[in-house]
């Protein structure tokens, strides 16, 4: 079981309970140990954000300086801050001191009393503190224990290096410590081992009685009515019973869905109350793309001699979410059902955003959800790597209707199975669990990421003593197959969890595929070609990837033009993977001339990951309802860097985030070329059918004149929810009897293929090219390009002649918006593009570059 020490600090709407607050963020310094030269420092922080503060660490992100700010991980490091309280407050009932993140090894001192010897980064640590304080100035201290040299003697003691190695250090000591795994380096992060109170700190004044949880757990849900039990922690302070009136209040965009109210005995100490609520014809949460994501706000008040002592509160979604993981013909199912309809999942795999957690601020949170949701994903996995993320995160999840799978926190390695690591979980499972489980959002938990197949394919049999793997697979079995699934069933009973990510699935094994989730690692680390993704289909694929250099203004924020080279010591510094720039250029052999310049070749890449990601994507929502899913690796980053990513550190949407943004689209055209037979599919994630479709199919050359036959499908219709192929024809009979063999004029069209619904609207279009880049035959083209530019917006009017593919339209303006970019600019079409930043200035020319493939040629 849980104590309350480990209660949960659930953030709380405003409330009207006579508690009181004082947050306690400001007036701090920080201290290296030994030095006694005391500094201001920024809380919630970490130790190296104060010394970068201070100009006694550079810019990490910068060059190669990742390896100047090492040392501060061997260091003890002291916080320390003064506080007042009144006489007046020390009248209360009581006090209780929360700390919603420390990290990692803190000790914890008020006026000269040890209160916590902290060691987990994943918990909120709730502590009675009314004996400890004193009338006027308060003085607390914390003590932040070197991550490095406190595990030392458990790694000494071990007897073997666990085979943690994106802990870039010959020392895997990153295993032993409660704290986010990807802070230790990892093929595409920055070692920064940080320290601090990294989440706010506060001091609440009660009377009477606290709520230390509040669970709303729906118990079932029709369109008639929802039937809810309100469960409740409540913990009395006072040493005799008290008479309380419990009321419990739920609305709808500010109407009255429900009010209930008990009168009940407090015990002293800990109350467990449980008081059922129904809500009629309850409107249900929906995932981004059906519907409105509605969100009831529920509220717990405690009233206690006519005075409010208490509240709580949440936004809570009515729906229902299973994950279906069933045997079948062909192997074993893997698919979210919400609100009783299979959903196929869109989206990407999410680690933290910063490697300096508290500089993550509520506008970035907002901007990632908004690319999240403008992407049309329904989907995104808080990868077991990070962190648990921040309230504000599933908020925002549950606002814009997207599901959270989510790991615990355990990734890539064995982890031991002592019993005070196994007591560190457990707490930290609880709390988290406690925290999270009101999120409608919320869809799954999982144990680990790829720790199963590590165990099974990554070849520790041969590298370990039989002794030892087979303590590590105990060692698993204790973890993931033990505790935290009984903390789930304990604490969350309805929701599924499943050990670990991949479900089975070894991307060497084809015999695999057919059965739960899949990691896909042979496009990249197999170096098999995008084409392969057709053929190796899972039942759902929750991590398949390809590398990618960030634009040109981002690397320029980390280094300088002589350092504009791909094996250069900066961009090695920044390039992670080992065999990342290989794979790169290997992949982009296959697919497109390779570019002479750095800066043609930074863009080729970007444009072959996006294509290459897209290729994947279309072909899992084709196989539906074979594959129901598709998430791939990785949505963000944590620094600019070379990476998996679709969005760079500051914001900018590579090309494959807006090629996400076309595979997802909710209706979908997707042609492919299969056995010298063109094949169109219509793809739909919509809930409705759709009747008397028009598709057209128009070949064009590259200059705009018509190459072939135009196709036109007439009442065409589409099932909800559905892959169908609407039309096969071999490729030479779409060409009228012309000049040039069918090859020669595979290299010289392209096909625009548009769907429009009964009264003519477009609801979809894409274009179609029947051979890869480097084999067309693109022509020499001059955009011409108008602007309008007001405060915070440019209007972009793009006119080409000829066709201009992967056009790319480059501002200087980190996190500039752009309605579309990296897309095909067709002869004679004038296309338009908004650009938005708060740096756009009316009358301030705004310098655009346009870049299009044909002219990396010269």
């Amino acid at each position: 079981a849980c104590g309350l020490f480990y209660c949960c600090s659930m953030a709380c709407a405003q409330s009207n309970d006579n508690s009181e607050v004082l947050t306690l963020h400001s007036g701090w310094e920080f201290s290296q140990v030994g030095t006694e030269l005391w500094r201001t420092a920024e809380v919630p922080g970490t130790v190296h954000q104060d010394l970068i503060q201070h100009n006694l660490l550079p810019n990490p992100f910068y060059g190669t300086n990742e390896q100047k700010i090492q040392w501060v991980e061997n260091e003890d490091w002291e916080y320390r801050t003064a506080f007042t309280v009144t006489a007046e407050q020390l009248k209360r009932d009581d006090a209780r001191l929360t700390f919603e993140g420390l990290d990692t090894y803190a000790d914890v001192y008020l006026n000269g009393a040890l209160l916590l010897k902290a060691d987990n980064m994943f918990v909120g640590y709730t502590i009675p503190v009314k004996e400890y304080l004193r009338p006027g100035e308060n003085l607390l201290h914390i003590y932040f224990h070197s991550p490095i040299r406190q595990t030392l003697p458990q790694y000494a003691s071990n007897g073997f290096n666990y085979p943690a190695d994106n802990d870039h250090h010959e020392k895997h000591l990153s295993v032993f410590s409660r704290k986010a795994p990807y802070s230790y380096g990892w093929d595409w992060g920055i070692r920064m081992v940080t320290s601090g109170v990294w989440r706010p700190v506060t001091l609440r004044f009660y009377d009477a009685a606290s709520i230390s949880d509040y669970h709303v757990k729906q118990l079932s849900l029709t369109d008639r009515a929802a039937q809810l039990s309100n469960e409740l922690e409540i913990n009395n302070i006072l040493s005799r019973p008290i008479q309380a009136e419990i009321k419990i209040q739920a609305s709808l965009e500010g109407k009255q869905a429900s009010a209930v109210s008990r009168t009940v005995t407090l015990q002293p100490g800990v109350n467990r109350i449980e008081i059922p609520t129904e809500i009629l014809s309850p409107v249900r949460w929906m995932p981004n793309g059906w519907g409105t994501p509605a969100l009831y706000d529920f509220s717990a008040q405690i009233v206690t001699e006519g005075n409010i002592v208490a509240e709580q509160s949440h936004r809570i979604g009515l729906r229902t979410v299973c994950l279906v993981n069933e045997k079948d013909a062909d192997g074993e199912s893997f698919y979210f059902e919400v609100n009783g309809v299979p959903m196929f999942a869109k989206g990407a795999n999410y680690i933290p955003q910063d490697a300096l957690l508290p500089n993550v601020t509520a506008e970035r949170y907002r901007t990632l959800f908004r690319d999240i949701k403008e992407a049309n994903m329904n989907v995104v996995r808080v990868w077991g790597g990070g962190v648990y993320e921040d309230d504000r995160f599933y908020d925002l999840a549950d606002e814009n209707g997207i599901l959270v799978w989510q790991d615990f926190m355990f990734a890539c390695t064995p982890y031991p199975s002592d019993p005070t690591f196994l007591k560190r979980v457990e707490q930290e499972a609880c709390y988290n669990i406690r925290r999270l489980r009101n999120h409608p959002s919320l869809a799954m938990w999982c144990g680990n990421n790829e720790i199963l197949e590590a165990l099974k394919y990554w070849g520790y049999q041969k590298k370990y003593t039989p002794e030892i793997y087979q303590g590590m697979l105990a060692g698993y079995d204790k973890l993931f197959r033990e505790l935290l699934p009984a903390k789930v069933k304990e604490l969350d009973a309805d929701r599924f969890y499943v050990h670990s990510s991949p479900y089975l699935a070894n991307w060497g094994r084809p015999e695999s595929w057919g059965i739960g989730d899949s990691h896909n690692w042979g496009v990249w680390y197999g170096q098999k070609p995008f084409e392969s993704l057709d053929t190796d289909l899972p039942r759902f694929m929750s991590e398949f990837g390809f590398q990618s250099f960030p634009e040109m203004k981002t690397i320029a924020a980390f280094a300088s033009p002589e350092d504009y080279q791909i094996e250069s010591e900066v961009m090695n510094a920044h390039q992670k993977s080992s065999i990342g720039n290989h794979l790169i250029r290997t992949y982009m052999e296959r697919d497109y001339i390779v570019p002479e310049k750095f800066e043609d070749f930074v863009y080729v890449g970007l444009v072959l990951q996006g294509q290459g990601i897209r290729h994947g994507l279309e072909a899992h929502r084709r196989n539906r309802p074979y594959c129901m899913g598709t998430l791939y690796w990785q949505l963000n980053d944590s620094w600019p860097v070379v990476s998996w990513s679709g969005i760079d550190y500051y914001g900018n949407w590579k090309a494959l985030h807006y090629q996400a943004k076309r595979a997802f689209a909710p209706l979908h055209i997707n042609p492919i070329c299969q056995n010298d037979t063109l094949c169109v599919y219509l793809l739909s994630d919509c809930l409705d059918a759709m009747e008397k479709l028009t598709l057209e199919m128009k070949l064009t050359n590259f200059a705009g004149k018509k190459a072939g036959k135009t196709v036109v499908l007439p009442s065409l219709s589409l099932p909800a929810n559905t892959s169908q192929c609407v039309y096969r024809t071999p490729l030479n009979a779409l060409f009228s009897p012309a000049k040039h063999p069918l090859a020669d004029d595979l290299r010289r069209c392209f096909m625009q293929l548009t769907l429009k619904d009964k009264s003519g609207r477009t609801v979809a279009e894409t274009v179609h090219f029947f051979e890869k880049t480097k084999e067309l035959l693109l022509p020499e083209t001059n955009i011409t390009c108008k602007m309008k530019q007001t405060d915070g917006r440019c209007e972009l009017t793009l006119l080409s002649p000829a066709l201009a593919k992967d056009l790319f339209i480059e501002v200087p303006l980190q996190g500039a918006r752009f309605s579309d970019n990296f897309f095909d600019l067709l002869p004679g079409e004038r296309k338009t593009v908004v650009i938005t930043s708060p740096q756009i200035k009316k009358g301030e020319a705004l310098p655009v570059r346009l870049r299009h493939i044909r002219q990396t040629y010269n």
